[in-house]
């Protein structure tokens, strides 16, 4: 039988794009999909405006934690130390609010610059000492485990104001039809002017750039789901402040490693060591930066996962939380070898993870079950991930 010699091509294109990883997120938003087609057969209240909007707030503080370590995944190391220290900045700033008396947004502050200092300095022992990463942020998992449960005393919890500063983080929602659609119509339009600029950009330069047609295909499927989203939650309570500054740092960290020097000397320092220093990174500099990156946004994470509980516990720096992240940043799309994945990957990662969990829950399935399912997307991205990584080097070889 004769085939159409285009779709012959046309399939030849896709099997190299797969061999090479160079899908980009469609994969993870086709599991996604599925798993949310999945939950909604069996269970027809998974897609309902109420348990999305439960969705959406559960992922701020896994996803939080997530992105952090999607700076160091970039650079083809890992911290384990995300879970604890994100305990850590919940206990510390429930001590230092209900325990002393401080003002919250000072306790708060307190609690962020903590987490940004842990991370210089796992970052400083290991760039400056090379003691490895994984060495490092082992002993920092169990140090500040440790000092969470000093700062939580014996009753092993401590409870804050339900009407304070970080418990309206997660209860605070938007429902003003002008405000919600608007932010959504301000998003689209933004994505669309920024993308025709650097299209105008490029084509001046005679660089390689996406078709127009291509952009405003892109600008309507993105207005397509910031007014569903928009409309869907708006059926419960409304837009979820956490969800918003989840998305805002995923476009701000997004940007930072997209289109300033210093993400471009993250990608390449994940490349290689070698030859990024040989272009004049300076490799000690950008290995503290990630730490302290990560350390920061699991601090502010762990924030979150206090706001979700309206209190410090251990629950808050369970080791469940740093599987979660980093599951979440592999099954995202970013390499555990270095040098490929985005922000944006922590935001699908940590939606596929919830959604699991959340239509186990609903069907009351076992956790244990649970677990062995998110093993077996996670297993199932990491060989992907593999594959992708070893074409590039077998042809290199042959």
């Amino acid at each position: 039988m004769n085939l159409d010699p285009r779709l012959v091509a046309c399939a030849g294109a896709v099997r190299r794009k797969v061999r090479e990883g160079g899908l980009g997120p469609a994969p993870v938003l086709l599991a996604l999909v599925v798993t949310w087609v999945v939950f909604q057969c069996l269970n027809e209240n998974f897609l309902s405006p109420r348990n999305l909007s439960v969705l959406s707030v559960d992922i701020v503080g896994t996803g939080m934690v997530a992105v952090g370590i999607v700076f160091v995944l970039l650079i083809g190391e890992i911290d384990l130390s995300v879970g604890s220290l994100a305990g850590l900045a919940g206990a510390l700033f429930a001590a230092l609010n209900v325990n002393l008396g401080m003002t919250e947004w000072l306790a708060v502050v307190i609690a962020v610059i903590c987490g940004t200092a842990i991370g210089a300095i796992h970052g400083f022992l290991f760039a400056r000492f090379r003691v490895p990463a994984f060495v490092v942020t082992l002993a920092g998992l169990l140090a500040w485990s440790g000092l969470m449960l000093y700062l939580l005393g014996p009753d092993s919890s401590i409870h804050f104001s339900e009407d304070g500063l970080v418990a309206t983080l997660t209860s605070r929602y938007f429902s003003a039809p002008v405000l919600t659609y608007g932010l959504a119509t301000l998003c689209t339009a933004a994505y669309l002017l920024v993308s025709l600029r650097d299209h105008g950009r490029r084509a001046a330069a005679g660089m390689p750039c996406r078709p127009v047609a291509e952009i405003w295909v892109r600008t309507a499927l993105l207005a397509a789901i910031a007014f569903t989203a928009v409309s869907v939650l708006g059926r419960f309570e409304g837009l979820p402040l956490a969800l918003l500054i989840f998305l805002g740092v995923i476009v701000a960290s997004d940007l930072l490693l997209r289109r300033t020097p210093y993400g471009r000397q993250v990608l390449a320092l994940g490349g290689g060591v070698e030859a990024a220093r040989r272009a004049g990174v300076d490799v000690t500099r950008v290995r503290i930066s990630v730490f302290m990156v990560s350390g920061t946004l699991a601090a502010v994470g762990g924030l979150f996962v206090a706001s979700r509980f309206t209190s410090a516990s251990p629950v808050s720096g369970s080791g469940m939380l740093l599987i979660n992240a980093v599951a979440a940043a592999v099954i995202g799309g970013t390499s555990l070898f270095g040098g490929r994945g985005s922000t944006w990957s922590a935001l699908l990662g940590v939606l596929i993870i919830q959604s699991i969990a959340s239509g186990m829950a609903l069907l009351g399935v076992e956790t244990a079950v649970q677990f062995m399912i998110t093993g077996g997307v996670l297993i199932t991205a990491v060989i992907f991930d593999s594959l992708a990584r070893s074409a590039p080097e077998s042809r290199g070889r042959a």
